[in-house]
């Protein structure tokens, strides 16, 4: 309704109808007046300079149809999303032979990117570049096109499979979370529904086409309406205060509350807009820009934006008073049940490094105060699970059940957190071949198309995606020719960085149940999770102690689920160090063969002790070819080595858990 806001991102759990709502949008969009013949979508009134089909003329044709809704595909080439050049013919023909891309496509429409969180780097890169100057440039190697690509971005992400990069969140206007009914009628009518189309789509399209165009209707109206809404100036500066209180960075984030209201205020057939309009509009486009630590716990974002809003926008005395347009009634403002109070958890004890002398992440506290966990606010801290709740719990405690039965009363401790740091670079030796699907990120070395140049070779077929100019030159200097032919030209071979499958393998049984000591062991995989975030890797983990092993959290991009089973994660009985590996083998088996592009990373966190099951070398075979590092947690004045004699049989680096800072 109002492009000016900057799209729309719509967060939900799987199966809640995200992409269906977004597609159908199709049919309400307005339509909108293009140049005849132009594969850019250029405006008659205004045609664009560069357009790459123009110059267009003054008296040029002119087509109207409907905005387009183009689709992003997660697997899309940057050659498919900015358009292709060919250089070979550029350089034999002299020509610039472009094809134009999704972004041109999208001009003056909507671009829809599903599953927006799992978008590579290098093509959300190309997205803010578009976004931030309305134009799309494609250049290789001294030859470029520009042309206008303005649309509005809409994307759709479960957030289970992890956050997208903070700089293309902040490019959409308004994010709106979806959850699936929690009660059995609405249920039974998406099902009643969903049936209904598969038996008859062209009926079930027909009984709603309506009501379709009475919505459009309406958005055309209010969209007509926009320019006549007034912004008071009490109403600015309660923007301008929440958005101070919420500690939100830059001024992007007052301008769409305030275009966002004034929307509101159009929708709903006003022309003044009301207090209620700032709030609603401050719950669509805050939570997702305030500055946090990427693994906070969910939802503490919305609990302290209902404070903010409570103390801000809140019941006053000098509201203006209702006008004859104000009559309809005010949208739901009750907050969505989060509460900011602290947990209660067991006295965190003295809170110095322990015995083995580990890093001090904190600066002052090794293990930080119980009650707080390891993020950096207590009232963002869950509350610790006591053992009555545990046994009652859902699947979010996966692997506790199977653990616990192994422990034969032996006493079981929750360990918490201390403030993360910055570990040391862990990485896989040798490069992948990112071309050939590899996953782009920021962890290992990998052979891409962006990064430094290392070397040139002949194409290997298909186009030519990046020239090496002085190899191509010199190949035609060594047949004798002063210009360079199609046999000449060579491919820059560039060497880039990859995501990785990071496992951790989590030693959790009594011989590192001391409450200081696991205190610092869990900073440390907190500070290594953070890492992995910021990486752009996946995170599996595994703890094992009693006489088993459990996979506590299933590789995912969701970091915020690693740091709740971390906080989850409970100490005591023996040391079935065989069993923890025996399961990273299994895993890791089960991941090759959903991603086999994927390079794992083990790190193994342990002590070396094993006080239960077989000799933990005799599985080390299981793990022969993946990369692994021990984080070695042995503390005290007699240190036995095991941790080290472990990490020579897996030919992995042991890293002491007090070196473990960068």
């Amino acid at each position: 309704m109002s492009p000016a806001i900057g799209g729309v991102l719509v967060r939900g759990e799987k199966g809640t109808a995200k992409s269906t709502v977004v597609r159908a949008l199709a049919a309400l969009l307005p339509e909108v007046d293009v140049v005849s013949g132009c594969r850019f979508a250029c405006d008659p009134a205004a045609p664009d300079a560069e357009c790459p089909d123009g110059p267009h003329t003054p008296g040029a044709g002119v087509d109207r149809r409907r905005s387009a809704l183009v689709e992003l595909p997660v697997g899309a080439t940057e050659d498919r999303v900015v358009g292709t050049l060919d250089l070979q013919r550029a350089l034999g023909d002299g020509v610039k032979a472009y094809e134009p891309g999704l972004l041109a496509a999208a001009h003056r429409g909507v671009l829809y990117v599903d599953e927006v969180n799992l978008l590579p780097d290098h093509l959300v890169d190309l997205l803010l570049d578009a976004a931030a100057m309305g134009r799309a440039h494609v250049e290789r190697d001294g030859v470029s096109v520009k042309h206008a690509a303005r649309f509005l971005l809409v994307g759709t992400m479960n957030p289970e499979e992890g956050e997208p990069r903070p700089q293309l969140v902040d490019r959409f206007g308004l994010v709106v979370g979806v959850t699936a009914p929690r009660e059995a009628p609405p249920r039974a009518e998406v099902v009643r529904r969903r049936l209904a189309y598969e038996a008859d789509p062209v009926a079930f399209a027909a009984r709603y086409v309506e009501a379709d165009a009475g919505l459009a209707a309406r958005i055309a109206g209010a969209r007509s309406r926009l320019g006549g809404v007034a912004l008071p100036d009490r109403e600015l500066d309660r923007i301008a205060r929440i958005c101070l209180a919420y500690r939100v960075d830059g001024l992007r984030a007052d301008i769409v509350v305030a275009r966002t209201a004034v929307a509101l205020a159009a929708w709903h057939g006003r022309t003044v807009v009301t207090k209620d309009d700032v709030r609603d509009a401050a719950r669509l486009a805050l939570p997702h820009r305030r500055r946090r630590d990427p693994l906070d716990p969910p939802g503490a974002d919305r609990d302290r934006l209902e404070e903010v809003l409570e103390q801000e926008a809140g019941p006053d005395s000098d509201d203006d008073p209702p006008g004859p347009d104000d009559s309809s009634p005010p949208p739901d403002t009750a907050p969505d049940g989060g509460s900011d109070a602290p947990a209660d958890g067991p006295d965190g004890g003295p809170d110095s490094a322990g015995p083995d002398g580990g890093p001090d992440p904190a600066g002052s506290d090794g293990g930080g105060d119980a009650s707080r966990g390891p993020s950096r606010d207590k009232s963002d801290q869950s509350p610790p699970r006591n053992d009555k709740s545990d046994s009652g719990s859902e699947s979010d405690l996966s692997g506790d059940e199977s653990l616990n039965s192994g422990l034969s009363g032996a006493t079981q401790e929750l360990a918490f957190a201390g403030l993360p740091y910055k570990p040391r670079l862990l990485t896989i030796a040798g490069r992948a071949n990112r071309q050939a699907g590899a996953h782009a990120g920021r962890r290992s070395p990998a052979v891409s198309r962006h990064g430094r140049i290392v070397r040139s070779r002949a194409p290997l077929g298909g186009k030519l995606t990046s020239l090496h100019v002085p190899d191509t030159v010199r190949a035609a200097a060594l047949r004798g020719s002063s210009r360079a032919e199609a046999r000449d030209v060579r491919e820059a071979v560039k060497v880039g960085r990859e995501a990785n499958l990071v496992l951790f393998v989590v030693d959790a049984s009594g011989s590192m149940a001391a409450r200081q000591r696991m205190n610092v062991v869990k900073t440390a995989i907190l500070s290594l999770l953070r890492d992995a975030y910021q990486r752009r890797d996946k995170v599996g983990m595994i703890s094992f102690r009693g006489h088993d092993a459990a996979l506590v959290l299933e590789p995912t991009a969701s970091h915020e689920v690693g740091v709740l089973r971390l906080a989850e994660l409970r100490t005591g009985g023996r040391t079935p160090l065989a069993a923890g590996l025996r399961q990273a083998a299994r895993t890791l088996h089960g991941e090759r063969r959903r991603d086999a592009r994927r390079r794992p990373l083990l790190v193994v966190v342990t002590d070396g002790r094993s006080t239960s099951g077989p000799d933990p070398l005799s599985v080390v075979p299981l793990l022969a070819g993946v990369p692994a590092v021990v984080v070695d947690c042995e503390s005290g004045p007699i240190r036995l080595g095991l941790a080290r004699r472990l990490a020579a049989a897996l030919e992995a680096s042991c890293i002491p858990l007090t070196s473990l800072g960068a």
